[in-house]
């Protein structure tokens, strides 16, 4: 049997003082789909953005592909860029110079509700 321990204080935690190292550059993302639920990321969570960082292989980051928001994990292959799902039902995406894409921020930080 557990109990809960009472606390005569209360303190709250700002989680944007937490989380954004740079807040006028920093936004939120609602995550849609299963694509990075490998990474912590099921659909729903909410991601911190930080569009002021340069993105760098192994990073995942927020992208624009042919008009649509999608989140993956760039790799840096000898060939190419890849756009990585961290779910084994994704095939990964090979970016190719006709492709129109752009990496619109990193992701710092993701928040998942595990209750309700």
């Amino acid at each position: 049997m557990a109990s809960l321990v009472a606390n005569d204080s209360e303190e709250v935690i700002d989680l944007s003082k937490v989380l954004v190292q740079h807040p006028n550059a920093t936004c939120y993302y609602r995550v849609t789909g299963d694509s990075m639920t490998g990474a912590n990321m099921p659909a729903g969570a909410l991601l911190v953005v930080d569009r002021s960082l340069r993105a760098a292989s192994g990073n995942i980051v927020v992208g624009i592909l042919d008009g649509a928001f999608t989140v993956r994990r760039l790799i840096r292959t000898a060939r190419a860029w890849v756009l990585h799902p961290e779910n084994p039902a994704y095939k990964p995406l090979v970016i190719t110079p006709e492709m129109n894409w752009q990496i619109w921020g990193v992701v710092t930080a993701s928040i998942v509700q595990s209750f309700k």
